[in-house]
């Protein structure tokens, strides 16, 4: 157990000193499992554990929906997205922030990053809310919070990550995803609402566009997005494919949309593949190191030790899993949600499951807390991306607009721990 627990301050550190945490997680792995089993041990077992995980048919889930958020989100989905949203929202007090909201759940949930999202979202929605004459608080922080929807409304790379870890049906985790992520949508805009109408200063009413007869010509640039998300979780809710090949399937459609509607240029066709590749080889050695490091809390007996632990304690089941969540909770305002996922995940999964809780249903709750860990002070790693694209708007004002958004993703948080059936109901219908 005390090999364990130093290997994982060992990670922590140097995640913490900027070490690539998938070298990190791969240092310390094999570094542990040779002083438990002996170096020879560890070094059969790292090209065993590495060649099982190459070949394993659900890895390749993750590089199939990586291609399809990047295929898209090169095609101008965002500009796209944002020109319907604001159509049908223009006209409304705030409607350029409800806009934003919209299109960044849509392009997040596209691509998969919630930085890509506040960055690209950056350049697309703010100039407008500027010229319309928003408060820096309110615009920026709708962007910053907007952009962790797409971790939790599938397809989800988080989701993906968390199935491959807990060996949890990656197409149920979908599934579960798509009510808490409407429902983080649905109550992040009625944040908005609240807001500017106890403060209209904030939010000036922009244009009639929202009147415009021809607002319903704008739905054409996004009728294709939403065809392929409802073929992909439509696909997965009936059991006509696996998430692997629904992957497939939402990679090979999107190729086929950007080629029929001649936004995918020769260029941007190596671009794009030379992209996924990229991200592809650096997910799969991040992930390649949680498994081992997996293995190396396994073999320390950290999570027996820790299960131990917990059951002396005298702990009730819910005390349990409200200090886990409280773990969650703080690291996510320090740490990145990948290398959370993959470093207590492993750990926390076992003791789940000895107190009888649902894997699907903390997956969920897991990807809330790391949501509201992006946009949380003082390292909301949203914002700080953000702050990189528009450098004339102060840290302090961004986590100021923040406030309201974090309340109600408390709000949000509360209602899933206390109902699970609502992470849990499309599942339960599932062939």
């Amino acid at each position: 157990m005390t090999i364990g627990l130093l290997s994982l301050i060992a990670v922590l550190l140097l995640a913490f000193a900027r070490v690539p945490l998938g070298i990190a997680l791969l240092m310390v792995s094999i570094t542990g499992i040779s002083v438990i089993n002996g170096f020879d041990v560890a070094r059969t077992m790292v090209p065993m554990t590495l060649t099982e995980a190459v070949f394993s048919y659900e890895l390749a889930v993750v590089p199939l929906f990586i291609l399809m958020g990047n295929i898209l989100s090169r095609t101008g989905i965002s500009d796209d997205l944002f020109k319907a949203a604001y159509a049908f929202l223009g006209a409304i007090r705030g409607g350029l922030a409800l806009a934003t909201m919209v299109t960044c759940a849509g392009f997040s949930a596209v691509c998969g990053s919630s930085f890509a999202t506040a960055a690209t979202m950056a350049k697309v929605a703010y100039p407008s809310m500027k010229r319309y004459g928003y408060a820096d608080s309110l615009s920026s922080a709708t962007i910053a919070a907007g952009g962790t929807l797409g971790i939790l409304i599938p397809p989800s790379i988080i989701l993906m990550i968390y199935g491959i870890l807990t060996q949890t049906n990656i197409g149920h985790l979908f599934i579960a995803g798509v009510i808490p992520g409407l429902l983080g949508l649905l109550l992040y805009m009625l944040a908005i609402f609240i807001v500017v109408r106890l403060k209209p200063e904030l939010a000036p009413i922009a244009d009639q566009t929202g009147a415009d007869p021809d607002r319903w010509k704008s739905l054409l640039g996004v009728i294709p997005f939403c065809a392929l998300f409802l073929v992909i979780i439509g696909g997965l809710y009936l059991g006509l494919f696996t998430a692997t090949e629904a992957g497939g399937i939402g990679a090979g459609a999107a190729l086929i949309i950007a080629l029929l509607q001649r936004r995918m240029s020769r260029q941007t066709f190596f671009t794009t593949f030379v992209e996924t590749v990229n991200t592809s080889v650096m997910l799969y050695v991040v992930l390649f190191g949680a498994m081992l490091f997996a293995k190396l809390i396994s073999f320390s007996g950290l999570a027996d030790g820790l299960l131990s632990l917990v059951q002396d304690s005298g702990l009730s089941r819910m005390g349990i899993l409200l200090a886990i969540l409280a773990v969650f909770l703080i690291l996510g305002c320090v740490m990145d949600a990948m290398a959370i996922i993959l470093i207590f995940v492993p750990l926390f999964s076992p003791l789940l499951i000895a107190q009888g809780f649902d894997l699907i249903w903390f997956g969920i709750i897991v990807v809330v807390l790391t949501e509201i860990g992006l946009i949380t002070p003082p390292i909301g790693m949203n914002v700080f991306v953000l702050k990189a694209n528009l450098p004339n708007v102060p840290v302090k004002t961004i986590f100021k607009g923040l406030i309201p958004f974090i309340a109600i993703d408390l709000v949000r948080l509360s209602l899933l721990v206390a109902f699970p059936a609502i992470s849990l109901y499309l599942v339960t219908f599932m062939k």
